[in-house]
């Protein structure tokens, strides 16, 4: 009857060759606009914005994961009915760019200086047009549904309208400053870095003690960095400390330079600490700055914007740091006022994370600043009164981590590419600040600085919506719905856009204003083996080149498969493999359904099987657990839960079972209407992580529009049948038991061999007969038939047993000999065991583990040997 059936599965190939479909499939749904979002639409609304990667960016592990994470709340979203955006675009890097033309510039024998601003900025946009954005094509590739009409750029004129908005409003509002503060010093860039793009590693260097002062009156201090010490006004010690209160307020002569500098007692000295004495360095040091504003001491640099030393009236003018640091020890040492050098001396050092990745430069610069206190303060209040939820919640103490201990932002940048700071300067020292919307004074002259790259990408949720006006699309889409990214960036960016978005969006009230209504963070993406990736371990992996050699959807599926809450995720090429395996095991499954008649078009059967009944009870418990788990950003348990539906229950047993269905006229049209049914909800649950083979699956089983715009499935399955679901597990568990001795007999799989089950009918089982024979491969007994050997089952409905007949079925002479060995072998280990176990002092002074190892071998010994004898016992005469 099934030969007869018109099949599908010709519109579908044999196999499922991911890149040959991938690219097309995604274009037609661009074009047929499922991304696009509209704002007077009245479904409820769903919206999020992609953390924007830099304009020189690629596509790597970690941007896949994310995106990934987001596509999956996006699709279930616009299949739920809600009316979805996913914002895409990209920030502009300003340090990142900067450095990159520069580099380009100084390759063609000229640099930005030569150019002149206005010419290096254009070159900037130049190389951005002709370079910057190849990560938005591989989004595409990982299948992001982002509505691409409303893609955003940092620096477009609508974001940088309202940069320049909110510069305005804080300025005006005594919440952005300019001061002469201690910061982080790029002297490869040439520019101020914030503290966030600072990362402080363990370094070896070394400790010099130096002998300020002579007889009495000299004091001992130590330092790693011994150049600085040019530009020392002060000796510190604590008030308390006893060795040397006489020096307190009298004067010792800086070496080297000549100049008289005070003694001062100041207790943020620790006098446990080498020598209880500490140089102080205002200008670069942060921890000195802070000691010469407590005791009003001059605060001279010694170093220009390269890192050279200048302006210390000293033989070192001219120097580069590094090598006046050498200069300057060997002439204390020549003047005998080194006292002692530690090497190695393993300290940490705070070097830039951009560039070069060069050694930092504390040094005290006018800059800009914002004033976080009042709007890190509203933002820990919006997470505290429960309007925005951080997840999972164990991350809060995190969050307040940041948000509560706030130091002002330094903001300003010493670089030509990015927004300029929006103050204009007049002939007399005059200062304004200039509105986008307004002219500036003429004549008068602009800041030279930018703004921090994270300044503008701060204003992303709303800005992108197209504040500071009322537009369509920001009363429909803001807040967005939920961030998802990672606790990383937790203070470089997220925090930011919190303190941003409450301010600028103030006049919508507290509800209105905050940016997201949930913080979702995943961890970071590391190798199978749990290490960070770096380039320098050589552990980094390409995910272009995975989904070039898996399809996309193995890679999604692989990293949604281990995105918990907050946690890293390991991740290596075999959990791809394993992922594309999955996919091929859907493929072949939904194929055998459609070459079957699958179709969820049919109606389900009055009458259905315990099978059926099974499998749609399954389907429904299996599409509330997906629904709850993603509802919590429990992704790898709901994509698990997925997986082992889909492998272990559907294609293992109701497809196994639906073969011997549909040889049956009384059963066939119900499975085929059961088959269309599980697989089509399952398609639709599966869609949001794997989007591709989904849809070329599920529009050859439904003849659908698409599955990107199908209903998400609320009514899959039917109530669950507790008894139906008893007779499967114990039909289960009776095949697995017969499959597991056929094993053991080394009975070939596709040998069929003669059996009488014995019990079936009082089990409850009676009307699965046929199956268990199908599934294990049973011919009825004969008139004649002579068991070879019997074993029992337990079953929830009773016992069983199994008499089979394996004569002919196995090599008798070589199954005897092989297990005849075997049981030597496990003979011969039992009387070791035996032997060390009755000498008492092996038992008395051997470790506990050790005993008790040689106990468990001992057990697993005997019980081989038991096992090995009755299969001897059971085999035939010959």
């Amino acid at each position: 009857m099934t030969d007869t059936l018109p099949s599908r599965t010709a519109d579908l190939p044999a196999q499922w060759n991911p890149g040959e479909v991938e690219a097309g499939m995604y274009e037609r749904w661009v074009e047929a606009g499922y991304f696009a979002a509209d704002a007077s639409s009245d479904k409820p609304a769903f919206s999020n914005v992609i953390p924007p990667p830099n304009v020189t960016g690629s596509l790597h592990i970690g941007h896949a994961f994310e995106h990934t994470l987001i596509d999956i709340l996006v699709r279930r979203r616009r299949m739920q009915g809600y009316e979805t955006l996913w914002l895409p675009g990209m920030d502009h890097a300003s340090i990142a760019v900067h450095a990159l033309v520069e580099r380009v510039l100084a390759a063609e024998g000229t640099s930005r200086r030569e150019m002149g601003r206005e010419a290096f900025v254009e070159r900037t946009w130049q190389w951005k047009a002709e370079h910057g954005g190849a990560i938005l094509s591989q989004m595409r590739r990982l299948g992001d549904s982002v509505d691409w009409s409303r893609e955003r750029f940092t620096m477009d004129e609508g974001l940088s309208r309202a940069v320049g908005t909110i510069f305005k409003r804080l300025y005006d509002d005594g919440l952005i400053y300019r001061a002469e503060r201690m910061v982080n010093w790029s002297p490869e860039l040439r520019s101020v870095l914030s503290d966030v793009e600072v990362e402080h590693r363990e370094v070896e260097g070394e400790l010099v003690s130096i002998r300020y002062g002579d007889g009495d009156d000299s004091v001992v201090v130590a330092t790693t960095r011994v150049e600085t010490m040019l530009g020392d006004t002060a000796v510190a010690v604590h008030p308390d400390d006893e060795r040397y209160k006489h020096l307190v307020g009298r004067e010792i002569e800086l070496p080297l330079v000549g100049r008289m500098i005070p003694v001062v007692a100041d207790e943020h000295v620790d006098p446990s600490f080498g020598t209880g004495a500490v140089k102080v360095t205002p200008a670069h040091d942060p921890n000195d700055f802070e000691i010469g504003r407590r005791h009003n001491l001059p605060m001279p640099s010694i170093m220009d914007e390269s890192g050279r030393i200048a302006d210390s009236g000293t033989e070192f003018d001219g120097m580069d740091r590094f090598e006046a640091r050498v200069a300057v020890r060997e002439a204390l040492a020549a003047q005998g006022r080194i006292v002692a050098e530690k090497r190695p001396y393993i300290h940490s050092v705070g070097h830039s994370s951009r560039g070069s990745k060069e050694p930092i430069e504390p040094r005290l610069s006018l800059q800009w600043f914002v004033k976080v206190g009042p709007l890190a303060k509203a933002a820990g209040d919006a997470v505290r009164d429960g309007r925005v939820a951080v997840h999972p919640k164990e991350l809060e103490p995190r969050w307040f981590g940041w948000v509560d201990n706030m130091h002002d932002w330094t903001i300003s940048r010493q670089l030509w590419w990015g927004h300029r700071i929006p103050v204009w300067y007049g002939p007399d020292g005059e200062m304004v600040c200039v509105g986008p919307d307004e002219a500036p004074p003429a004549g008068w002259t602009q800041d030279e600085d930018v703004l921090d790259t994270w300044f503008s990408s701060a204003l992303w949720p709303f800005s992108t919506l197209g504040w500071p006006d009322k537009t369509p699309d920001l009363e429909k889409f803001y807040p967005t719905s939920v961030l998802v990214t990672g606790y990383d960036i937790l203070f470089f960016w997220v925090a930011r856009m919190m303190m941003f978005g409450l301010y600028a969006m103030q006049d919508q009230g507290p509800d209105k204003a905050i940016p997201f209504h949930t913080i979702a963070l995943h961890g970071m993406v590391r190798d199978q083996f749990g290490k960070k990736m770096s380039k320098s371990s050589g552990n980094t992996v390409d995910p272009l080149e995975w989904m070039d050699r898996y399809g996309t959807d193995a890679l999604r599926f692989a990293l949604a498969r281990g995105a918990n809450p907050g946690t890293d995720v390991p991740i290596g090429e075999d959990a791809v493999q394993a992922s594309r395996n999955f996919d091929t095991k859907l493929w072949n499954a939904t194929r055998f359904a459609l070459a079957n008649g699958a179709s969820p078009a049919l109606p389900l059967p009055t009458a259905p099987t315990d099978a059926d009944r099974w499998i749609l009870g399954r389907l429904r418990e299996v599409r509330e657990q997906t629904d709850a788990l993603l509802e919590d950003f429990q992704f790898a348990k709901a994509v698990e839960g997925l997986y082992h539906f889909t492998w272990d229950e559907l294609c293992d047993w109701y497809v196994e079972l639906a073969k011997v269905q549909l040889r049956d006229d009384a059963t066939a049209d119900g499975t085929r209407a059961v088959l269309g049914h599980v697989f089509d909800a399952l398609l639709r649950l599966l869609h949001p992580v794997i989007p591709f083979i989904t849809e070329a699956l599920w529009q050859g089983l439904t003849d659908g529009e698409s599955v990107v715009v199908a209903q998400w499935p609320v009514d899959a399955g039917v109530a669950p049948d507790a008894v139906a679901a008893s007779r499967i597990a114990d039909l289960q568990k009776l095949v697995t038991e017969v499959r597991r001795f056929r094993t053991e007999q080394r009975v070939p799989d596709s040998r069929r061999v003669a059996a009488r089950i014995v019990g079936l009918d009082e089990a409850g089982l009676a009307g699965h007969r046929g199956a268990v024979a199908a599934l294990v491969r049973l011919d009825d007994a004969g008139s004649d038939f002579t068991p070879t050997a019997a074993f029992e089952v337990g079953l929830g409905g009773g016992t069983v047993q199994v008499e089979i007949d394996t004569s002919g079925a196995i090599d008798v002479a070589a199954e005897r000999a092989r297990l005849t060995r075997d049981l030597a072998a496990a003979r011969k280990e039992l009387d070791q065991a035996d032997k060390k176990l009755g000498n008492p002092k092996f038992v008395e002074k051997a470790p506990a583990d050790v005993v008790d190892g040689i106990r468990s071998r001992r057990a697993a010994a005997a019980a081989d040997i038991d096992r090995i004898e009755a299969r001897l016992e059971a085999l035939p005469a010959s």
